[in-house]
């Protein structure tokens, strides 16, 4: 197994973390006959010599030596060998081709390995047949056969998998591939293989599926898990991980089977709701912790009527699986006012567990619990008795001041509390603009206009005194513009017209006492020598002035050609307010809309105020709302703000 590996330079070689001279070592242990010692060696081969699926020179120099290793019988684990070369082999192909052609030179072994004795390096075998073998006639009729003689579950799920990717491999093959996956999504093939068969069909060949797929796909689920066998989920020792795993049940297999046609159906988001709806009801809780996550990929990149999924999550929250019940609530969280129809189950149990109201996180700390978080976030205000009671703890979640903005005028019985704790934020502490942000956005949601002062407050003294404020006073002059606050803030408004926050506070100065004279010259500034943030800010305020702004035309106009997409939008919804001619507008409007997905629920709100003058527009909302897919997926607030633009398409074409 180890001819040579002493005649090899290891020292001169590299790996991620420096010299490879430890890399014998770990080849050695792999053959070890003690488990702890060849995983070991694994995580140290893949940690180091594979190390995030990179290849370096001692990568290479490993290969020979792995191939050697997977060949011999008595070298336990030997599947995890074989999808170590895979690894290698496959990361070669997008990278350093070296890689990809070692493993290719040593592909006749995986034929040999492809009917070895060990399932576990059958399933591994199967797939580097289509990666690395280079005859496919002679790949389809080893697959061929293998199906034939295979009776392992795992293993004929692997070669289904295999044989899906080598039809779209190998398209002039692919014909008879295509048939063997037809036939292996029929009796008397067992239900996983079936619906492994039904999931690369979808993906390659949505032509040969049934009519009835979704039915039949939950049907296959449900006989697949009641003869599943339970072994690994209830029958693990009394030990600590056997514990672990009990509150932890997993299905990968089944994960990837479902997984797969959800892929496959892509935009088909009605025949995903009713997978899921298939799912969500299985009889097997672990069906339905997998149907919850799949869920979640659903939400946020697709678009539909989810009542039902949700309701469904709902239900999943009286269940006595913790993993189940605590994957259902996750998702919830990320909906926001979506998961409204889950809220009457998220307060069933909100009030019934006043010990998930927080949840400890790493070094202790407490932050808000899924199930109490998801029910402010529709913005019921039965969130409230709990988050008050947590308000008044001595340590308060950090993150439960920002939930509070969801519930808005719900949220009032706290304006005491939130006004108490803004007049205590220190004012030249670093934590200063972190402490602040969040009670500022709950308190514009609440409307408390009794927290003038605070917020004031944080304005009080000259510029150069900000100190750690200065990052909060935009935030600030938008507080107080919200709470209709500007005349008694004018002299702090007036002292921030030569700071980073100038446009923000002309335009709050403007809504105070229309002194165009003061605020107009201050705009006209930060449009042309502001950075790209402020010009952009600059435009929207002067579009706030409407006709009064006139003299900036020549400078909005300028804005309208050069620039960031956002800030030629923002000059183009300006110039409209302030001298309403479509004709310069919509083109930008339009370009933007195209290139930058992030401006598209402004300039659809801008749309939305043009009412007929933005007829020529109108394709780009009824375009948006025809469209499956979210604008933008990513971050915490993406499926709110994508719902958000689809109520500001709809307004548009109300008005036009």
């Amino acid at each position: 197994m180890f001819r040579g590996i002493d005649e090899v330079d290891w020292a001169s070689l590299r790996h991620a973390h420096g010299s490879a001279e430890d890399v014998p070592g770990w080849l050695r242990g792999l053959a070890s006959a003690d488990t702890a010692e060849r995983t070991t060696a694994l995580d140290g081969i893949y940690g180091a010599v594979h190390h995030q699926g990179r290849v370096y020179d001692s990568t290479l120099a490993c290969v020979p030596f792995l191939f050697a290793l997977a060949a011999q019988p008595e070298v336990p684990d030997r599947g995890a060998l074989v999808e170590l070369l895979v690894s290698i082999g496959t990361q070669g192909a997008d990278g350093d081709g070296r890689a990809r052609s070692a493993v290719c030179a040593g592909a006749e072994d995986f034929v040999a390995l492809a009917g070895d004795p060990d399932p576990g390096v059958r399933c591994a075998a199967a797939c580097a047949l289509v990666r690395f073998l280079a005859e496919p006639a002679r790949v389809l009729d080893l697959l061929r056969r293998r199906l034939r003689a295979e009776r392992d579950g795992d293993v004929l799920h692997t070669l289904t998998e295999s044989l899906g990717l080598f039809a779209r491999r190998h398209p002039a093959h692919a014909d008879a591939a295509v048939d063997l996956l037809a036939e292996l999504s029929t009796p008397p093939y067992a239900p996983g293989t079936r619906l492994a068969a039904l999931g690369q069909l979808a993906l390659g060949t949505p032509g040969r599926l049934p009519a009835d797929l979704v039915p039949t796909a939950v049907r296959l689920l449900r006989e697949r898990s009641a003869h599943r066998a339970d072994g690994a989920r209830h029958g693990e020792a009394d030990t600590l991980v056997g514990r672990i795993r009990r509150l932890r049940p997993s299905d990968e297999r089944g994960s990837r089977l479902l997984r797969t046609l959800h892929t496959a159906l892509g935009d088909r988001v009605g025949d995903r709701i009713a997978l899921l709806a298939g799912q969500l009801t299985s009889p097997d809780p672990v069906d339905r912790c997998n149907a919850a996550w799949m869920a979640a990929d659903l939400f946020r990149g697709r678009r539909g009527d989810f009542t039902t999924p949700v309701r469904l999550l709902g239900a999943q929250l009286a269940t006595e699986h913790d993993r189940l019940r605590e994957a259902a609530v996750t998702v919830l969280a990320e909906l926001f006012a979506l998961a409204a129809p889950a809220a009457d189950d998220l307060h069933t149990l909100v009030a019934a567990r006043p010990d998930l109201w927080t949840h400890r996180w790493e070094r202790g700390t407490a932050l808000l619990g899924h199930p109490l978080k998801a029910l402010a976030r529709t913005g019921d205000a039965r969130a409230l008795p709990a988050l008050t009671h947590l308000l008044a703890a001595p340590t308060v979640p950090p993150d439960l001041v920002p939930e509070l903005a969801h519930l808005g005028r719900a949220a009032a019985p706290l304006a005491p509390e939130l006004r108490h704790r803004l007049g205590r934020i220190p004012l030249d502490s670093p934590s200063a603009a972190g402490l602040a942000a969040p009670l500022l956005s709950a308190v514009r949601a609440v409307g408390d206009t009794d927290a003038v002062p605070e917020v004031l407050r944080l304005l009080s003294g000259a510029p150069d005194s900000l100190g750690p404020r200065d990052a909060v006073a935009g935030q600030a002059v938008r507080t107080l513009e919200a709470l209709g606050a500007t005349d008694r803030a004018a002299p702090s408004l007036r002292a921030l017209l030569g700071t980073r926050h100038a446009a923000t506070a002309a335009g709050a100065l403007w809504s105070a006492d229309r002194d165009a004279g003061a605020v107009l010259p201050v705009l006209l500034r930060e449009l042309r020598e502001g950075d790209p943030d402020n010009r952009r800010v600059a435009a929207l305020r002067l579009g706030e002035l409407g006709p009064v702004a006139r003299p900036a035309l020549p400078h909005l106009r300028r804005a309208l050609a050069s620039g960031p997409p956002a800030q030629r939008a923002a000059a183009a919804c300006a110039l409209w307010r302030v001298d309403p001619d479509p004709g310069p507008v919509l083109p930008v409007l339009r370009t933007a809309w195209v290139q930058a997905p992030r401006t598209r629920l402004p300039i659809a709100r801008s749309l939305a105020t043009m009412g007929p003058f933005a007829a020529p527009a109108r394709d780009l909302p009824a375009t948006e709302l025809l469209s499956p897919r979210r604008h933008m997926t990513g971050g915490d607030d993406a499926i709110p703000e994508d719902e958000a633009l689809l109520r500001a398409c709809r307004e548009v074409l109300a008005m036009t």
